[in-house]
């Protein structure tokens, strides 16, 4: 129990009807999880209003209620408290009412459109083995050591964090590592909390159908370093063009990543291959990686410099980062006996995708085809789907257009939406089929020994949602019994 006062410690108030001293037994923003006692708090969402909620709460037993509008009718006996942003508050109040868990652990939050969730793996994992316990919260799933919970959010919502972060301390966990999203930085969800660093990855089009336009997507990311402490460092890219935008306001201590530019952390492409990446850092020390492309070069930077800021030992990070694999679904390789090359990545932007075929291009003898299987989600940015299918025909021999997560939206309106992408040169190379299965199936069978095959979009994911529901689905469990049916009837 804590009092209320207490945990709307920081937050900016507008005005308060009610006892200050009472006692709250805990916190809930969605009504259906009020219970007696609770603090209520009322925030906008995309879907829903929570302010239409506030009497169904205190009928549920919610004793307090935090809103941006005081209802023309009071309840006795109820405290109500305005501020000018709900959702703000409920970072705040979820952070005190835990008693601000993230300034009890080394909390790192990596942001960007891609290589959020590689490098939050790749530093738990490392961390790990450097013999720490730690938490991990990204898009693949949330870990406390070596626990696994399902992951439903990118970042999940300010009350479940503090609820992770809380239990992780209690687990002896002194590090944790986490994907921070642009939804989850205009949502507030990362409100209350202290950050011991932050990373900027790379920032290319992506979630425009949330932000409205590409200045407001960047305006997102850049939120997150502008309200960094003095105590903290902000790791940024400064080979992406925006990389020096990101930490141009923040008061943590600025440190830089490249390859192509002169930064405080910098490697060296010596080879790289389908099997990994020889590196060479700044001080000429040589280092072989399992992860494959130069965007995973990146990745292992910017985990590289983190550690180093953390102040670990370099030759001892290098050591253990070399024998670390990629994120599930990352760039993974599904082995058959088929003869084929057979690849599964999460790929779902344009610029991801094209990374991730300009390193299959770099890896070619040019003897083979590239087959590329690709969709694009329903209720999304609608601008990437052209050209989506734009880059897969560009750069792959045969492309098969076909579903992602429809959701809402009708799968066969979606691929019309990216086959406007498809010039008249390439359009003989483009197939499409709806059904995801029957797609995956299709390119298996047009695939001859030695051939690449690459299933973009889904990565990890394990499921396809269609009109609200999920159905059991695995790109690489379908693309390995479809190899295996395909090549042995060939």
């Amino acid at each position: 129990m804590k009092v209320l006062k207490d945990i709307l410690y920081k937050v900016a108030l507008n005005s308060t009807s009610g006892d200050m001293n009472l006692e709250v037994s805990s916190i809930a923003f969605d009504s259906r999880k009020v219970s007696s006692g609770s603090l209520f708090v009322a925030v906008k969402g995309t879907q829903s209003d929570g302010h239409a909620f506030i009497q169904q709460a205190i009928l549920a037993g919610a004793t307090s209620v935090v809103c941006e509008s005081v209802p023309d009718q009071l309840v006795n006996g109820v405290t109500y408290v305005e501020v000018k942003s709900s959702s703000e508050a409920l970072g705040i109040v979820a952070a005190n009412f835990y008693e601000n868990p993230s300034k009890k652990i080394q909390l790192i939050g990596v942001t960007g459109t891609n290589g959020k969730t590689t490098i939050a793996t790749l530093l738990y994992h490392l961390f790990r083995n450097l013999g720490y316990n730690c938490g991990l919260i990204s898009t693949v799933e949330n870990k406390i050591n070596d626990e696994k919970i399902p992951s439903t959010h990118t970042t999940p919502d300010p009350i479940r964090l503090n609820e992770l972060f809380d239990e992780m301390i209690n687990k002896g966990c002194t590090h944790c590592f986490m994907e921070v999203s642009s939804h989850a930085i205009v949502q507030h969800r990362i409100a209350g909390l202290n950050f011991k660093g932050a990373i900027f990855s790379n920032i290319t089009h992506d979630h425009l159908d949330y932000h409205g336009t590409f200045d407001n997507y960047i305006k997102a990311k850049k939120v997150f370093f502008d309200g960094l402490s003095p105590f903290s460092f902000a790791l940024t890219n400064i080979d992406d063009r925006r990389g020096k935008v990101m930490v141009q306001n923040t008061k943590a201590s600025i440190k830089t990543y490249a390859i192509k530019n002169v930064a405080d952390y910098k490697l060296k492409i010596l080879s790289s291959s389908f099997s990994g990446l020889e590196v060479e850092l700044d001080g000429g020390v040589q280092t072989w990686f399992r992860l494959v492309g130069d965007f995973n070069a990146y990745n292992l930077l910017a985990v590289f410099a983190t550690a180093t800021e953390l102040g670990e030992d370099a030759k001892e990070v290098l050591t253990q980062l070399s024998t670390i694999e990629a994120a599930p679904g990352r760039f993974e390789q599904v082995r058959t006996n088929s003869g084929v090359m057979a690849l599964v990545d999460y790929a779902h932007t344009p610029d991801a995708l094209k990374n991730v075929l300009d390193t299959i291009k770099r890896f070619r003898t040019g003897n083979e085809s590239v087959i590329t299987v690709v969709g694009c989600g329903g209720n999304r940015d609608k601008d990437k789907r052209p050209l989506m299918a734009e880059i897969a025909c560009k750069l792959s021999d045969k492309v098969v257009l076909t579903s992602d997560n429809p959701r809402d939206e009708e799968p066969e309106q979606i691929i019309k939406d990216m086959e406007e992408g498809v010039s008249p040169s390439n359009y003989r190379k483009k197939l499409s089929v709806t059904d995801r299965k029957e797609a995956i199936k299709l390119a298996c069978t047009l695939a001859e020994k030695n051939d690449i095959i690459l299933v973009a979009g889904k990565g990890h994911e394990d499921y396809q949602e269609i009109k609200g529901v999920r159905y059991p689905f695995d790109d690489k469990k379908v693309l390995k019994e479809m190899l295996e049916l395909t090549q042995n009837q060939a």
